[in-house]
């Protein structure tokens, strides 16, 4: 008897790919936005979108921002804003800042492994014979 296997993914949906690609580096990128110093939810989000090129929503980051709490990789505080109703600020902890230079070790490491694998694939095809 044979097993029916579904079908994949078609081959021309790289937007699936795209989007698990950027919510693996998520956490990262998260991280890497406080890196500078405390931001509340919004100036993440725009930092993120800025710089990253990460578009998410506000409904996004705010579970994360909470879970990297729980791992005590961040801090928060509530502020009063000159106008307007008091923000949550989020910094880095010292251990935030350790995980995040693993993190980014780890991904410069990876990346630069993956973009000796793929040049070739962005370079002019050359006629085979």
């Amino acid at each position: 008897m044979a097993i029916k296997r579904s079908p994949g993914p078609p081959a021309d949906q790289p937007d699936r790919w795209e989007a698990q690609l950027r919510k693996g580096a998520l956490e990262m990128a998260t991280l890497a936005s406080l890196w500078r110093g405390r931001l509340y939810g919004l100036e993440i989000i725009r930092t993120l979108e800025a710089q990253s090129r990460l578009v998410l929503a506000e409904g996004t980051i705010y579970p994360i921002l909470s879970r990297l709490k729980d791992e005590a990789l961040l801090t928060s505080e509530w502020v009063e804003a000159d106008a307007g109703h008091p923000r949550k600020y989020y910094s880095l902890t010292n251990e935030g800042r350790d995980r995040l230079r693993l993190m980014a070790a780890a991904w410069v490491d990876f990346s630069n492994g993956l973009d000796q694998l793929i040049q070739p694939i962005l370079q002019p095809e050359e006629v085979l014979q």
